[in-house]
């Protein structure tokens, strides 16, 4: 706990309380005026991670969302405060003038941020399989966070997932993020006329997993718990609960049966374990969780912790992809990053 509160303070200097005071100081505001700023901007992330972790009233909802988005203005602004400090220390640019700049680039650049996070786009992969008899079409979904984002944004990305027309759509995990999330919030579901294959992320477990589970049973999704099911005879899908153990992968895939005659394609979480996948001979592993980082600077603390963080990788004849994730976690916002929906497009090779 005293790491954590050491950590949690360290962050909160730099992020929330310099710029207030260096931008106030700039802009020539009273004790009081900056005071006024400085407290509720510096315990936003204290108010949104515990006071309003559960709420659903819609004010209270509300001081979350405009609580999530200090947290992503916050590295924007912090960079651009540090470009600017130079540019005044060298005398390029008058202080008034700097802190009217540095609000005015990090609010254009956040609000664009925020456009990215609402829409979807559609990365396309494509390879091929000696092991296929025909073509391979399916979709991936990934930490699309239903709780903090809402069942509208679910149903613009199942709108889209049913005009690429998969023979089945995988949810790689963090679908949910907030206990009490009903049925009808994830109606959206319904409307696909394909199989859905599901497995569970961090988030999942984090909140009122049994609940999940069953409101993903009444919707006809498939939970796939370290379990494996034959979606047509040369195609099987696999499952693995996420784990923080980082051998989970490889612990797990000696329990299940593979079908070493279809083509392969495990859902996991995490980007971890490509050396037991490739060890096993899955052919295809899908992943989430990385977010890309979701926000620049973020990205180079991620790259810190998993070695693979977006897009295909391969390890001998197995291959994982990482998606950059379809929703967002915290704030509503994307920089340098894309909300991606991942459309798979497997060709058949021949066996001559």
């Amino acid at each position: 706990m005293r790491t954590f509160i050491a950590i949690f303070l360290a962050l909160h200097i730099p992020l929330f309380v310099y710029p207030v005071l260096r931008l106030c100081s700039w802009l020539d505001l009273s004790p009081l005026v900056t005071a006024l700023l400085l407290i509720p901007i510096a315990s936003s992330q204290i108010v949104s991670r515990w006071l309003l972790r559960d709420v659903k009233r819609p004010l209270s909802r509300g001081l979350r969302h405009v609580a999530d988005f200090i947290l992503g203005l916050s590295p924007i602004l912090l960079m651009t405060l540090l470009v600017f400090e130079f540019a005044v220390l060298l005398g390029l640019v008058g202080v008034w003038s700097a802190a009217v700049i540095v609000l005015g680039i990090s609010m254009t650049i956040a609000l664009a941020g925020i456009l990215f996070a609402l829409t979807t786009v559609v990365k396309k992969v494509t390879f091929e399989s000696r092991l296929l008899t025909a073509p391979l079409r399916f979709v991936q979904i990934t930490d699309v966070h239903i709780g903090s984002r809402s069942e509208a944004f679910l149903e613009q990305v199942i709108r889209k997932v049913h005009t690429l027309q998969p023979e089945f759509l995988c949810i790689t995990g963090d679908f949910i993020d907030a206990r009490g999330v009903v049925e009808e919030q994830l109606a959206a579901l319904r409307t696909l006329e394909c199989p859905i294959y599901f497995t569970i992320g961090n988030h999942e477990r984090y909140e009122d997993l049994d609940e999940i589970l069953a409101t993903m049973r009444a919707l006809g999704v498939n939970t796939l718990r370290s379990g494996a099911i034959h979606h047509r005879e040369d195609v099987q899908v696999l499952g693995i609960d996420d784990s923080d153990d980082a051998r989970q992968v490889e612990q797990e895939l000696v329990k299940m049966e593979l079908d070493r005659q279809a083509f392969n394609v495990l859902l996991y979480h995490r980007p971890q374990g490509l050396e037991a996948v490739e060890a096993s001979g899955i052919d295809l592993m899908i992943s989430g969780h990385t977010h890309d980082g979701q926000i620049f600077p973020f990205n180079l603390v991620v790259k810190r912790v998993f070695d693979r963080v977006a897009g295909m990788y391969q390890l001998g004849g197995s291959r994982l992809y990482v998606s950059q994730g379809t929703g967002t976690w915290g704030p509503v916002m994307r920089v340098g990053t894309r909300s991606e929906i991942t459309l798979f497009e497997i060709e058949a090779i021949a066996n001559q």
